[in-house]
């Protein structure tokens, strides 16, 4: 990969998404077509989780692996200039995640982070989503 100057990173940066990200509409999309029916991105809900299900006081994080640091994953690269701004950065990131989980465990709710090379395999996300979420009951299908 070649390098790029700053101006052009700035721009490619600053279109980079936060929320209704690829990998977070997979996750949505499976859900969805399976009867479950959620919240999306509550400000009343501590760091504004991707995907909630209330009554079931569980919630799902879709992480990109290269923001939130994926160990050992072929997306969690680093970028070669700017390395103490990167690292400060991903810090924060990370430090951050772990905040937000430690509140939500303490409201009593169930946390489920998928990474982002985890939407890759459809068929072994669907199996982790539905043991997590449980089965679709009718309060499910609003």
């Amino acid at each position: 990969m070649g390098e790029v100057d700053n101006s052009k990173r700035s721009y490619n940066m600053s279109k980079i998404k936060g929320k209704d990200t690829k990998p977070e509409l997979i996750v949505r999309k499976i859900l969805y077509k399976n009867g479950y029916r959620y919240r999306l991105h509550s400000t009343k809900v501590v760091g504004k989780p991707d995907i909630i299900f209330e009554k079931r006081k569980k919630i799902i994080f879709v992480h990109g692996c290269f923001w939130h640091r994926h160990e050992n994953c072929k997306y969690s690269t680093s970028p070669k200039t700017n390395k103490s701004f990167w690292n400060r950065k991903f810090d924060d990131n990370v430090r951050r995640d772990k905040y937000v989980r430690k509140q939500l465990l303490k409201m009593g709710y169930e946390l489920m982070i998928i990474w982002e090379c985890q939407t890759k395999n459809i068929s072994d996300l669907e199996s982790r989503l539905f043991d997590f979420v449980g089965p679709v009951r009718l309060m499910d299908k609003n």
